[in-house]
């Protein structure tokens, strides 16, 4: 406190040359390091006989000294100092994603009206917004606005079951796309997967090619209207860690080993991500028994749940509440599929104890009229967990930005 200021400037300048010997002696070489020691000691030594002037010619020696040590260290440039930062920011966002938060977008409707999946829907060119309209949309929506005619006559490929071969694809493993493949000209990509397509002209295009031996001809219009992004979301990949998964509450989750997922989607659905509600814990038993979703026989009692049983509001969009697996959806390409909760009569029994890692979570849409979940194909095991949905990101005017409840 009484140190007068000279003296607490020249101790300050000693621990400095210290820790600059540490830190750079690799660098320096070894005259470099004898000559600051030197000076240092000289400094030392002024500061003990308490001479003013002395000690701040020895400052000014051992701060020239060690300026003049690496005279090929340069100052980095504004290039290389951005550089730098860009990749510092990538390092740190690259582990928020791998062990705290991951974005994750909501494909399908099967969330809805909780979060919105990919929506299409029908728009003639003629009837379209302004450009810049057009642009606000996108910011504020995710709006785009969607033209595709076909510019030649073309096939659709088979897949060996038959089917007109037209697939669901990832674009840089987070945009969800459809493709078409023919076997006489190159695959045709469309800006959103096969259902939103399907709302604004490619279902048509389709009919046409079933009854015409798979043409799409010339100049048929395959896409014409707005496809609408689905929710942005943030994925907490940390709580899970520390507390067990609540039921009520919505969650994302990997689809590896989930069988009759497989079954139904192929590859699409052997490495994916889907986002539910998580309906059911280990050591539940689920039944429906329209509009209630029962857990042990008793009527679930958590608000998300409940929102869906009575159908208010936005939730209308499912009057009947929960119902049972749709018998439509029992097969796939002549195959039969198994269902968990088809008849009232049907219990879906969670495994609690088990193996590490294979306690067992049921998974059920929001729009539970248009969602395949549990009621389909059954449990989803504790290692396919990613984390609970904590933040809806964008877009911003859907109503749905902020925490996810």
């Amino acid at each position: 406190m009484f140190t007068p200021k000279w003296k607490k400037e020249a101790q300050h300048l000693v621990k400095g040359a210290k820790k600059f010997i540490d830190y750079k002696r690799d660098l320096l070489k070894p005259d470099r390091v004898a000559e600051i020691n030197s000076r240092l000691a000289d400094l030392i030594a002024a500061i003990k006989s308490k001479d003013v002037a002395k000690t701040s010619d020895a400052s000014k020696q051992i701060r020239a000294v060690c300026e003049n040590s690496l005279p090929q260290e340069k100052p980095l440039g504004w290039f290389e100092e951005n550089v730098e930062v860009m990749f510092v920011a990538i390092v740190i966002a690259l582990g928020l994603r791998a062990y705290y938060l991951q974005p994750f977008r909501i494909p399908t409707g099967s969330m809805q009206p909780t979060l919105n999946g990919i929506i299409g829907k029908p728009l003639k060119k003629d009837q379209w917004p302004s450009l810049p309209q057009r642009l606000l949309e996108k910011v504020l929506r995710g709006r785009d606005y969607v033209y595709e005619v076909n510019d030649k006559d073309r096939h659709i490929a088979v897949t060996p079951q038959g089917g007109l071969d037209i697939k669901d694809t990832q674009f840089m493993h987070f945009f969800s796309r459809s493709e078409i493949r023919f076997s006489d000209a190159e695959p045709l990509r469309l800006p959103a997967p096969t259902n939103p397509s399907s709302e604004i002209g490619l279902g048509a295009a389709i009919n046409y090619a079933v009854r015409n031996g798979g043409l799409i001809p010339k100049g048929m219009v395959i896409c014409e209207g707005t496809i609408d992004s689905g929710d942005l979301v943030l994925v907490d990949k940390f709580t899970y860690n520390f507390r067990q998964p609540k039921r009520g509450e919505v969650f994302v989750f990997n689809t590896i080993d989930i069988a009759g997922i497989q079954k139904r989607s192929g590859e699409q659905g052997a490495g994916s991500h889907y986002i539910k509600r998580l309906c059911g814990v280990p050591g539940d038993t689920l039944s429906v028994q329209t509009p209630n979703l029962m857990i042990d026989g008793k009527i679930a009692q958590e608000p998300g749940i409940q929102r869906v049983i009575h159908g208010e509001g936005p939730y209308r969009i499912n009057p009947n509440g929960y119902g049972l697996a749709s018998p439509g959806e029992a097969a796939h390409h002549g195959k039969k599929l198994p269902q968990f909760l088809a008849k009232p009569s049907d219990r879906l029994s969670l495994a609690a104890k088990t193996r590490t890692g294979m306690r067992e979570y049921a998974a059920l849409g929001d729009n539970t009229a248009n969602s395949l979940d549990s009621r389909y194909w059954g449990p989803v095991k504790e290692f396919n967990l990613v984390g609970p949905a904590l933040f809806a990101l964008w877009p911003i005017t859907t109503g749905h930005w902020g925490f996810i409840r």
